[in-house]
């Protein structure tokens, strides 16, 4: 929850529908229409990856609006029409069609659009601000809050975290080794996708790794840079407190739930989301 020493910590995981949850975190014999519920009173957020593949309906939106908790969050992944092309400042129309489909049905729930590129796509300076351009701040009243998550080694440079931060958009952490991995704030958020888990650790990320996390989550919050992780680009002033959302992503994906369950008490009041 946000207070005035710094902004709101949701912690989640990606999706709610997902085989291996059924043996080790939804109770046996769990409805599987009531596994949204269920996670929704356990984790403060959840990135929707279905948006990814095809756009949803309105009535799909406020189902999963309606099945969670007040002052839940939803992440959107944004659509691979958008995002998957050699040329980006073409996606507008595919852009329009996305937004239209119904997001401005979770309200205040609905979290940051994440754009996620293909790992074929290289950094192309021009492009990239064509695109960012094509990113509106408003949907039917709702103010939107942008993400773009790269796969290219060559967004690893400070001209792309400078363009980034002039749009106010938020350049995805990735916990990874797979994918480029920088931590440079570059919006009024930061955005962390965490993609280490281990199925042979009950909390997905050992304890201490967890209490770390806990407390570079903190820190983002009240506008710091947590120190040790990579960056490519120098640090901005501390501009005010940021929200944090951090997801349990890829990796062991049984293990996802309960690590967001440990991060959650790990951090405290800041991450209880309600």
């Amino acid at each position: 929850m946000p207070t005035s020493a710094g902004g709101r910590i949701v912690v989640g995981v990606g999706g709610w529908v997902y085989e291996g949850w059924r043996d080790n975190f939804y109770p046996p014999g769990l409805a599987h229409a009531k596994e949204l519920a269920y996670l929704s009173e356990r984790v403060t957020a959840i990135e929707i990856n279905a948006t990814f593949y095809r756009n949803q309906t309105p009535a799909s939106f406020a189902k999963w609006r309606d099945a969670t908790p007040e002052r839940f969050v939803f992440s959107v992944k944004a659509t691979r029409y958008a995002t998957n092309r050699r040329v980006l400042a073409d996606a507008g129309e595919s852009i329009e069609r996305f937004l239209a489909s119904g997001l401005a049905e979770l309200g205040p729930k609905l979290g940051p659009i994440v754009w996620q590129l293909a790992p074929t796509k290289s950094f192309d300076a021009a492009d990239i601000d064509a695109f960012f351009r094509l990113l509106p701040g408003k949907l039917a009243g709702l103010p939107l809050r942008h993400a773009i998550e790269v796969r290219h080694a060559s967004f690893r440079c400070a001209e792309f975290v400078e363009l980034a931060r002039r749009h106010r958009v938020a350049t995805v952490f990735a916990d990874t080794d797979d994918h480029p991995s920088f931590a440079d704030a570059s919006a009024d958020f930061v955005y962390a996708r965490l993609m280490r888990c281990t199925s042979d650790c009950p909390t997905g990320y050992p304890q201490p790794a967890i209490a770390d996390w806990a407390e570079r989550a903190r820190t983002w919050s009240v506008g710091g840079d947590p120190a040790g992780l990579p960056t490519v680009a120098p640090a901005e002033p501390p501009d005010g407190p940021r929200d944090v959302f951090v997801y349990f992503i890829s990796g062991a994906k049984d293990r996802a739930p309960a690590a967001a369950v440990a991060l959650i008490s790990a951090i405290g009041p800041l991450a209880s989301g309600r």
